[in-house]
């Protein structure tokens, strides 16, 4: 028998990352690599765990996450709220409980999409806001 697959999509900055959330044994993989050796800081890889702690199914599910665009950080944004949208849909069939999972995902702020982007640049500006030097003389 076919292992039933929850999706969820998450983005943040240009990160796109697609996610799908098997039960197993708590094996997650970010484009065919182990997440620990995929992300190069440890914060980025709690920063992916976050929506699984709080949901207490580190150990209980299976993530295949495809990411692409950006950097380090916005890929672990962006497969943040990926996770907790596979999440949502994982836990649709117990809605009615006490303690389901869009209240205690709503609460962390894991299902709010993060859109601050990079702002551009200006004409007759270096950066998006810094102005060249001013001299008197």
């Amino acid at each position: 028998m076919k292992k039933k697959v929850y999706e969820g999509i998450g983005r943040r900055k240009q990160s796109i990352a697609k996610v799908k959330l098997t039960k197993g044994k708590g094996k997650i993989i970010v484009n065919g690599v182990d997440v620990r050796e995929f992300f190069p800081y440890e914060t980025n890889v709690l920063d992916v765990m976050q929506p699984l702690e709080i949901t207490q199914t580190t150990d209980a599910v299976d993530l295949d996450i495809k990411v692409n665009g950006g950097g380090f950080n916005g890929q672990a944004g962006a497969a943040r709220l990926g996770i907790a949208r596979a999440l949502l849909e994982f836990d649709a069939v117990n809605e009615e409980t006490e303690d389901n999972f869009r209240k205690l995902l709503k609460k962390a702020g894991f299902l709010t999409r993060d859109d601050r982007k990079k702002e551009r640049k200006k004409p007759g500006l270096k950066k998006a806001r810094k102005g060249p030097q001013f001299s008197k003389r």
